[in-house]
């Protein structure tokens, strides 16, 4: 059975994107520690989790991309929430229309390896209630942005989450691993 991880890149002031979908704080923080790091999450990887504007910034983007990583998100399969997406051209796609919690719990359970969730806030906030999300691994990087979308919704639900692993790397980006403290 497939872990579901939450993998994400944001500010230090708690945004996954600036203004307009702006992800240009993540040339700050790339580099070869990162790179290496998704070299090993994408070989740990059975698959891709992401909702529709996810979904069309990374299809927009990965295809036409050359190297291992790029090579790694074209041929994972790609599983896509949207109520408007009717089919896609970027390989290895399929789209579900609802149940996301019974079709996530199905996939982790139809999934030798991990799934990872990019982005998706408002994916993730429709799973954390549900307990889908096995890990919380976050890359703080130092900016602050004063605007963007949050990674995390409000929510009326406390979650109590156990630190792992914490590693900083010489960009100044600090990637934290994070379980459910229910967890252990």
């Amino acid at each position: 059975m497939a872990r579901l991880i939450m993998w994400n890149v944001m500010t230090l002031d708690g945004y996954i994107e600036g203004p307009n979908r702006d992800l240009s704080f993540h040339n700050d923080v790339w580099g070869d520690e990162l790179e290496k790091l998704s070299i090993e999450q994408c070989n740990s990887a059975g698959g891709l989790l992401f909702g529709r504007v996810t979904y069309d910034l990374m299809a927009g983007y990965w295809p036409s991309e050359k190297g291992e990583v790029a090579d790694f998100m074209n041929a994972l399969p790609k599983f896509v929430f949207s109520r408007t997406l009717a089919g896609s051209d970027w390989t290895n796609t399929t789209i579900f229309k609802d149940d996301v919690a019974g079709t996530v719990a199905r996939l982790k359970r139809d999934t030798a390896k991990d799934i990872f969730l990019f982005g998706s806030a408002d994916l993730a906030a429709g799973l954390i209630p549900h307990g889908l999300i096995d890990e919380y691994r976050i890359g703080v990087c130092p900016v602050l942005l004063g605007a963007g979308t949050p990674l995390f919704k409000a929510s009326p639900q406390r979650l109590k989450l156990k630190l792992v692993e914490s590693r900083p790397f010489s960009t100044g980006i600090v990637i934290s691993r994070y379980l459910p403290a229910a967890q252990d």
